[in-house]
């Protein structure tokens, strides 16, 4: 059927109502669908990598399926959690921990890290965590009763520790009669070979491995020469705002008892001087 010039006047004039209509019917856009910064979600926050040598037991080791577990360990997840940090432990080897820090590729370290005016100079540590000395492991029948008797021997020592330091400045740093070692159980392992005559290492490592080897037949001595040491958590010089959170959650896991109980676990009671201010 054909129309008129009215008609399709009038039908084209419906037409246009009905689409205005329809358009007005259509919900306008809401600001965030077009970039609205008020409605970005957060970015997620880093997990911090933390850096450990995975061979000091019972501070860190590696259990039978390969995890990362220890008296350190179990504290920094503790500390972090009431920081509100999230962080990842990496295995990573002690002559190079801390380089590893340096370079960014860490952003703190737990490894039994006794805190020294030296390291200072290129490290901070948070608040002491651990009080820590030296202790003299040598065969059963071995005639030594003292650090001084060690002047003749062959001494073994975990390389860049404290042991290494305290025993390079009784026989001489550059002394044959030093022998150095990637890991204090290496160390142990050469004097049970009788490739040293004894070992030089801090007491929490030394009392966990002869409790744990009854048949190492090795004997302890303690001597009133080496001077006490406290571990500490180590950041790179000058992060300020990472050292606040960590003091902060140590301050945190001592008041609510966290620290004895993870203490208690690993070594029972004993003097915890470190969790005092």
């Amino acid at each position: 059927m054909k129309t008129t010039d009215a008609c399709r006047r009038a039908l084209c004039a419906s037409l246009c109502i009905a689409a205005v209509a329809m358009s007005g019917c259509q919900k306008a856009p809401e600001a965030a669908s077009i970039g609205d910064p008020t409605k970005v979600p957060p970015a997620a926050q880093k997990v911090l990598v933390v850096g450990t040598d995975a061979a000091y037991a019972p501070f860190e080791s590696q259990n039978e399926k390969g995890e990362i577990v220890g008296f350190d360990i179990d504290l920094v997840r503790a500390v972090a959690q009431k920081a509100g940090l999230e962080v990842k432990f990496v295995n990573t080897p002690w002559e190079g921990i801390f380089n590893a820090l340096a370079q960014g590729d860490r952003d703190l370290l737990v490894s039994s890290i006794t805190i020294t005016d030296e390291r200072k100079q290129t490290l901070d540590f948070s608040d002491p965590y651990f009080d820590a000395h030296q202790l003299i492991a040598v065969k059963q029948n071995a005639k030594v009763t003292s650090f001084a008797d060690l002047k003749s021997l062959k001494v073994g020592v975990q390389t860049g520790t404290t042991g290494d330091e305290v025993v390079s400045k009784l026989l001489g740093k550059n002394s044959t009669q030093v022998r150095r070692f990637e890991s204090a159980p290496l160390a142990i392992k050469e004097l049970e070979s009788s490739g040293v005559d004894a070992v030089v290492i801090d007491n929490g490592v030394l009392v966990n491995y002869t409790a744990n080897n009854p048949g190492s037949n090795l004997r302890v001595i303690n001597d009133a020469a080496f001077q006490p040491e406290r571990y500490g958590i180590a950041v790179r010089k000058g992060n300020a705002g990472l050292l606040a959170k960590i003091n902060q959650g140590l301050a945190d896991v001592r008041a609510d008892g966290t620290y004895k109980r993870i203490y208690a676990g690993y070594f029972g009671k004993g003097p915890i001087d470190s969790t005092k201010k």
